[in-house]
C-alpha cells in the first residue's frame, strides 16, 4: 500500500478539551429530567458525583467558584430550592481546596472517603432546606440514597478518568 498511514485518533480541539467536564456534569444533573417516579429520593445525585470526581481526579482543572453556576444548572434540572447546591456545592469544593492544601498524599480511600462526607453533607442539607423535616427524617430519608451513591463514587471517578483520557488525546 502505497502513500502515508492516516491517524484515525479524533484531533483534540479546544471545545472537547474545554467542555467536556462541564458537559458531563451537566448531562448527569439532567438525568432527573428523564421520567422516572419514586416515593422517596432514589436516584444518586448523578450531577454532583460527576463533580466531585472531576475535582478529586483533576484538582486544578476548575477554579473553586465553578459550583455557583453548575449548582445553578443542578437547582433548575433536579427540583431542589434555587440556591441550594450553588452553595452547597461552592462549601463542598472550598472544603475540597483547604483538605488539598492540608494533606501530603491521597489514595482511593482517603478519596473515597473524602467522597462519601461530601455527599452525606450534600444530601442531608439538601433535604432539609428542602423542608424534609427534623435531622433524624433527613437522615432517614437520603439513607438509601447515600447509599447507592457512596457505591457508585468508584465508577463515577471511572468514567470521569475515561473522559478526562479521551479530552486529554491528540
Amino acid at each position: 500500500m502505497n502513500g502515508p498511514i492516516h491517524d484515525v485518533r479524533p484531533e483534540r480541539t479546544p471545545i472537547r478539551f474545554a467542555a467536556a467536564p462541564i458537559a458531563s456534569v451537566m448531562l448527569a444533573s439532567a438525568v432527573p429530567l428523564l421520567p422516572f417516579a419514586a416515593n422517596a429520593p432514589l436516584l444518586p445525585p448523578l450531577g454532583f458525583l460527576l463533580f466531585i470526581a472531576w475535582r478529586m481526579l483533576r484538582s486544578d482543572l476548575w477554579p473553586v467558584w465553578i459550583g455557583l453556576p453548575l449548582g445553578a444548572w443542578d437547582d433548575l434540572a433536579s427540583g431542589q430550592p434555587i440556591g441550594s447546591a450553588m452553595a452547597l456545592w461552592t462549601i463542598v469544593m472550598l472544603a475540597m481546596d483547604a483538605l488539598d492544601r492540608r494533606l501530603v498524599w491521597r489514595d482511593h480511600w482517603i478519596d473515597w472517603v473524602v467522597g462519601g462526607t461530601a455527599l452525606l453533607f450534600v444530601l442531608i442539607v439538601g433535604a432539609l432546606l428542602a423542608h424534609a423535616g427534623s435531622l433524624a427524617d433527613a437522615i432517614v430519608l437520603v439513607g438509601p440514597q447515600f447509599l447507592w451513591s457512596l457505591f457508585l463514587l468508584p465508577a463515577a471517578m471511572l468514567i470521569v478518568a475515561r473522559l478526562d483520557r479521551w479530552r486529554l488525546t491528540r
